[in-house]
């Protein structure tokens, strides 16, 4: 997985879920396991996890990757293996008074990232993830580096945002500063990069602009580094802003994303260029979101409207 650029996370549950396949065969090696093994672990997951089809497709897909890239058994040779049918589920939209009412109930730099989300139509991880070089407020401008699929794009950045969004960057140069002073202040570099650019891992343009409160150690490198902020923590707070707002929408981080591509079609843009600032290889993803703009279902006012 590593030699193929994998991330992470998906390492992290990839093996999870190998390991939990092993383990459900009573530790038999999976060489001697098939299509059949494959079927009966997927069929436990659903029947008695209970669990979601796209949890259900992510274990398939580790095990595939097991057997078609470890073992390098085809997948041709399994046999028929059950996949489970992802629901269309249409998203979750919060109105433009809505997304106020949660910015409202989120603080200091919680607040800042929920604007920049919701003010850019960015990922949860794409937002935590920017370099300070990555924002560009001459051109009024984010570059999106390794989003979804690995690929990079540019959206805006809102004018309304700049002014706090530059002060808050002057306080992680202050931060970063005593980093280096107490002997730290590098972060990580994708790729070879760390190994062509020696010194990049210590200039303040490589830096995240949403870092971690604490240095941590980096789980492949044991290096000691101050990663970007965690997912779950921004997660937590605007579930709980969601909740302290009294909205009854099951409204999450991506939430803002939904809002942000809705909102612009509501205002008259061009699909295609939502679609580009989304970062969505096809069209038809970004169609959903023409389904969440007509009123009424389908846009028909209802029979009983008429008396």
């Amino acid at each position: 997985m590593r030699v193929r650029h994998y991330s992470l996370r998906t390492e992290e549950a990839y093996v999870a879920w190998i390991r939990r396949y092993i383990y459900f065969h009573h530790i038999r090696h999976p060489d001697a396991m098939g299509a059949a093994e494959i079927n009966a672990f997927l069929t436990d997951l659903a029947v008695n996890g209970r669990v979601a089809a796209y949890t259900q497709s992510q274990a398939l897909c580790a095990l595939l990757f097991l057997y078609t890239t470890v073992l390098e058994r085809p997948f041709g040779e399994l046999g028929d293996v059950i996949r489970a049918r992802r629901p269309k589920r249409l998203p979750v939209v919060l109105t433009r008074p809505e997304v106020l009412r949660v910015l409202e109930h989120l603080t200091d730099t919680y607040r800042l990232i929920g604007r920049l989300l919701y003010g850019s139509g960015l990922r949860l991880i794409e937002g935590l993830r920017l370099r300070v070089q990555d924002v560009d407020f001459g051109r009024h401008e984010i570059t999106v580096r390794q989003g979804k699929g690995d690929k990079d794009r540019r959206t805006m950045l809102p004018s309304c945002i700049a002014a706090d969004l530059q002060a808050h960057i002057e306080r992680v140069r202050a931060l970063h500063q005593r980093d280096l002073a107490e002997g730290y202040g590098r972060v990580y570099l994708p790729h070879a990069l760390e190994r062509k650019l020696p010194h990049a891992a210590a200039e303040f343009g490589w830096q995240y602009v949403f870092p971690a409160a604490r240095r941590s150690r980096d789980p492949r490198s044991g290096a000691v580094r101050r990663h970007h902020a965690h997912e779950a923590a921004i997660s937590r707070a605007l579930t709980d802003a969601v909740r302290r707002s009294g909205i009854r929408k099951r409204a999450t981080s991506h939430s803002f994303r939904h809002s942000f591509a809705t909102h612009l079609l509501e205002a008259g843009h061009d699909i295609r260029t939502v679609q580009e600032l989304l970062g969505h290889e096809d069209v038809s993803t970004t169609m959903i979101y023409c389904h969440v703009l007509n009123k009424g279902g389908l846009g028909v006012p209802s029979p009983l409207d008429g008396f």
